[in-house]
């Protein structure tokens, strides 16, 4: 009896936009963008299509706004105390770590610039580099540096996560990998078969934050 009554309760529920989104989220986590129809979001929330329509009206701006949700808790934390360097770092690892759970996010990122996630993470990462200093003439192009290179390594390291098959072990793929790119044209591919160890121990994490430090070190050494 006591089973019945909270069922009914669940059920009773309302249905905001907050939890459609949040159900939304799940349902591109589980099966990608494509597996997000009305129809299994509808099933998900035990209502029906229309009662969604009435607070989202259609995929598109359900996928701008389960975007927008994870984006927003990416980049919510802020720390008084940091310096910029340190919150362009935990703002950058937090976009990293997101679109490495939510790998949609960055596929659907790239091709719609102008959402305004996007405008959220671009204005955070331009008060950061105000507080560094940068010259007011520069500071578009140090903010769209950084701002590039967030998202584009992020969906880049989420586009290789998804291109290698389920359960692979990742020390043995890297390993694979290192020894045909050893194995290529040496004059092709000099560089390329120079650095091939390196990538059986690197950090995709720490090879980014690197990769930070080194664009915070040239907006920092500007005249």
């Amino acid at each position: 009896m006591g089973t019945k009554a909270r069922g009914t309760e669940r059920r009773q529920e309302p249905l905001s936009r907050e939890r459609i989104v949040g159900a939304a989220v799940d349902l591109l986590d589980t099966v990608g963008e494509s597996g997000l129809t009305f129809r299994a979001l509808a099933e998900r929330l035990s209502t029906g299509p229309g009662a969604i329509y009435w607070h989202l009206k259609g995929k598109a701006e359900l996928l701008a706004a389960a975007t927008d949700a994870v984006v927003t808790a990416a980049i919510a934390v802020e720390d008084s105390g940091a310096t910029p360097p340190e919150a362009l770092r935990a703002l950058a690892l937090g976009v990293f770590d997101a679109i490495d759970f939510h790998p949609w996010v960055g596929a659907y990122l790239a091709r719609t610039p102008g959402e305004s996630s996007m405008l959220r993470v671009f204005e955070r990462i331009g008060r950061q580099v105000q507080a560094l200093g940068v010259p007011e003439a520069a500071r578009f192009t140090a903010a769209s540096a950084l701002m590039n290179y967030i998202l584009g390594v992020a969906g880049q390291n989420a586009a290789n996560t998804r291109a290698v098959a389920p359960g692979t072990d990742r020390a043995e793929y890297l390993d694979a990998v290192a020894r045909e790119w050893s194995r290529l044209d040496p004059e092709a591919y000099a560089f390329t078969r120079s650095v091939a160890g390196r990538l059986r121990e690197h950090d995709d994490r720490a090879e980014f934050v690197a990769g930070i430090d080194l664009i915070l070190a040239g907006i920092t050494a500007r005249p």
